[in-house]
């Protein structure tokens, strides 16, 4: 690969990273094509990247920022995985893979500024998303509301039980 080349991989790598919600780090090594065209199709789906990269040219592009410390797992082929939208989706999908592929090793991650170890990407696959984050919040704001419209319908409700119960007491006698 020429100079040139190598500089346009490193703006990407640099501009791709700029923006990253989490990174993971896996060995394919063995794996056939079709195998990696369907891997390669399943982080897609899930709004990732997923490319091979030189080894030399990403810590050329970490270097000086909080990721450097990720070099440290950039050791043979190693695929490069990431999300600027989802910092779990990553992870999950790399998780399943490494799970039903034997040749397929996750070796690590980054995230929020910290390195992670294979456990730390499976504690990361397990974060909830975004979607349900939201819907969880969603249900903090109505319990409230929600809550004293119930208390506020107790009282009235409670005195019509009352009162039919005194009925039905004074018609049984």
């Amino acid at each position: 690969m020429d100079r040139a080349g190598k500089d346009e991989i490193l703006g990407e790598i640099k501009a791709a990273f700029s923006e990253v919600q989490s990174v993971v780090l896996a060995e394919y090594r063995g794996i056939t094509v079709p195998t990696v065209t369907a891997i390669r199709d399943d982080f897609r789906k899930a709004g990732c990247h997923y490319r091979v990269l030189k080894n030399s040219l990403v810590k050329i592009a970490v270097k000086g920022s909080k990721m450097e410390p990720m070099t440290t797992l950039l050791t043979g082929p190693t695929a490069v995985i990431w999300s600027t939208e989802s910092p779990q989706a990553p992870a999950k999908i790399a998780l399943k893979w490494a799970k039903d592929e034997p040749k397929f090793v996750v070796k690590g991650g980054y995230f929020d500024g910290t390195v992670l170890d294979n456990k730390g990407v499976a504690a990361l696959s397990k974060m909830p998303g975004k979607p349900e984050l939201q819907a969880s919040l969603l249900m903090t704001f109505l319990a409230a509301p929600t809550d004293f419209v119930r208390t506020i319908a107790a009282g009235p409700q409670n005195f019509v039980y009352l009162l039919d119960a005194r009925r039905r007491g004074l018609e049984g006698q």
